[in-house]
């Protein structure tokens, strides 16, 4: 099983061991393009703030975020399980698992990245501020320029395995699975369900979206489940006690789209 996460927005703070070695990262078939969005990045920081405030998408109190990526060769860095802390994390919550599931989660995380296409979580890397949907100098939409480096590395990544795709809109422009790896593929949408007037009404969330794909994960992760495809996903996650809808795609090739169903949302 891989899975497929966002980033998010906070970090904590750099770590206090050894700064970035970027030939270390897992997945080196990305290396050479990692190179050229960190170069490019850290030269446009270490210009103008205005500037590069604006082409981040800063706004004029996030001076600090700049000043952090003008210092990304030489900062701390931190395993990337350690780095994320926004709400998909929290629900994750990496730390408390046991070995077992610790170990599962470094083989079956992929988290993705503007700045460094895609990530294990044991990757040791520095905080940072560079979304997906960043335009970078010379290098245009980051989505964009990170699709065909992907396109070359990650079907070997996905093997023969499922592959969940929780990221968002953004994130997964920069690697769609296509093909036989497509057919294999599941997205997930999480739906609250209320009953209003005697009718049950649905909604998309959104905050509390990224909570339950957290949780999807951790319960997975720490029941040792290996779906070896959607259907068998399906299967694990109502064993996990989760309300799950699905329709094979009407094509073969196609991903299948997965509704989480929740009465709650926390």
């Amino acid at each position: 099983m891989l899975v497929l996460l966002p980033p998010s927005e906070g970090k904590a703070a750099a770590g206090r061991g050894a700064p970035l070695k970027a030939e270390g990262l897992s997945l080196p078939g990305l290396a050479p393009a990692r190179e050229r969005v960190l170069d490019a990045l850290v030269e446009l920081c270490l210009g103008d703030g205005e500037r590069a405030r604006t082409v981040l998408g800063l706004s004029g109190g996030q001076g600090a975020e700049v000043a952090k990526n003008a210092e990304l060769r030489t900062a701390g860095a931190r395993p990337a399980g350690e780095l994320y802390t926004g709400v998909l994390y929290d629900a994750l919550d990496l730390g408390s698992l046991d070995a077992a599931a610790k170990r599962r989660a470094t083989r079956s995380l992929l988290v993705f990245s503007g700045l460094w296409g895609a990530v294990r979580i044991n990757d040791r890397i520095p905080p940072y501020r560079c979304a997906m949907g960043v335009k970078l100098p010379g290098l245009g939409a980051l989505g964009a320029f990170w699709r065909p480096v992907t396109a070359g590395v990650l079907p070997a990544v996905a093997d023969r395995g499922l592959v969940l795709d929780l990221r968002s809109s953004a994130y997964a422009a920069a690697w769609r699975p296509a093909g036989e790896v497509a057919g294999r593929t599941a997205t997930v949408r999480v739906l609250h369900a209320q009953v209003v007037d005697g009718v049950e009404r649905r909604s998309v969330v959104s905050h509390f979206n990224k909570a339950t794909k957290g949780r999807i994960v951790r319960s997975l992760l720490a029941a040792g489940a290996d779906p070896k495809g959607p259907a068998e996903l399906v299967t694990a996650l109502r064993d996990l006690g989760y309300v799950v809808e699905a329709q094979p795609p009407a094509r073969s090739g196609a991903p299948w789209a997965l509704d989480v169903v929740v009465t709650e949302i926390h």
